[in-house]
């Protein structure tokens, strides 16, 4: 930032009700889990994590204007970072999980230099690109990575140490409270991050990146910083994946885990903090409900997206803050 230069003008702060509500559904997810039957239990475990990856493609797609198809690579690379760690490392869960942060920081760091030198559908080909030799990478050195068949870690993990207490993950009640830590963190790190200055640099340059040249800001700096975070939310997401359900394999690498996050974020609403949960949690349902009833589901799911297109044109939170609740974030 160049010095002296003002951020563009935006809200200076969240009022008390953004954080209330932010913490209201952290605690209430938090209760939740002594009422919810084991098949929810388990659903809602995965819906936090995957919500966590979902937050972070929101940071880049909601409120930079960046549309990727290449965050499987990142979810990716905290995935295997994690789960390779711990197969062949032996790590303990916390130094697996900043492993796979880590891992995908580097990842959305090197990705960012070579694909924020494009724009519009050229960012979009050059990261699907790139997602897809990462997940060739994972194919080709199968006897490391196990690729399509994958590694189970059952039996390699160790508990999870917090001071004087040991956790055993294959617990329900430590997988699903580790899971809502590191949704908690995504959730509150993108609240953050869109109400600070920071944030308010983001937008503009969603809405028109020469005028923020103008005014003094790098452009390619501040887009690749919000990759970067986007990185560092997908690797851990994919790092809880790997612990909390003891396997890792190339189908996490695919080009199917860069096409969800983007439905879950336009499904909830793209440039909304509580956005990528609403969407990672109905459409996992959809798809698991629909699933069940029919083998021709993808109808279901494409009804469903049908409808949420028409009655909820800037997704669920973003057509009720339109609507209803200017003050959502």
């Amino acid at each position: 930032m160049r010095e002296g230069a003002r951020a563009p003008a935006g809200p200076a702060r969240p009022d008390g009700r953004v954080w209330a509500l932010h913490l209201g559904v952290l605690g209430l997810l938090a209760l939740l889990q002594a009422v919810l039957p084991p098949f929810h239990h388990g659903m809602v475990t995965r819906i936090m994590l995957l919500a966590a990856f979902a937050a972070g493609y929101n940071l880049l797609l909601g409120y930079t204007g960046l549309m990727s198809l290449g965050h499987a690579l990142l979810f990716a690379a905290g995935l295997y970072a994690a789960g390779l760690g711990v197969y062949y490392g032996q790590l303990a869960p916390l130094p697996a999980l900043g492993a796979g942060v880590a891992a995908g920081l580097a990842a959305a760091a090197l990705v960012g230099a070579v694909a924020l030198r494009t724009t519009g559908v050229a960012f979009l080909i050059v990261t699907l690109m790139v997602a897809q030799v990462g997940f060739l990478t994972t194919l080709h050195f199968n006897r490391i990575t196990g690729g399509d068949q994958g590694l189970t870690l059952t039996g390699r993990l160790r508990p999870l140490a917090l001071g004087p207490w040991h956790l055993d993950l294959a617990l329900p009640a430590v997988k699903y409270n580790l899971a809502l830590a590191v949704l908690a963190a995504g959730l509150l790190l993108s609240l953050w991050v869109v109400r600070s200055p920071l944030g308010r640099v983001l937008r503009a340059v969603r809405e028109n990146e020469e005028r923020v040249r103008l005014l003094g800001y790098d452009p390619f700096r501040y887009k690749l910083l919000a990759l970067v975070l986007s990185g560092g939310l997908a690797g851990a997401a994919g790092a809880g994946y790997a612990l909390l359900f003891a396997y890792v394999g190339s189908a996490f690498a695919d080009v199917l885990y860069s096409i969800l996050p983007l439905l879950w974020v336009l499904v909830g609403g793209a440039g909304t903090t509580l956005g990528p949960l609403v969407g990672t949690a109905l459409m996992v349902y959809v798809v698991d409900v629909a699933s069940g009833l029919t083998t021709a589901y993808l109808f279901v799911v494409g009804g469903t997206l049908l409808l949420l297109v028409l009655w909820f044109p800037q997704g669920i939170v973003g057509t009720a803050r339109a609507r209803w609740w200017p003050w959502l974030p």
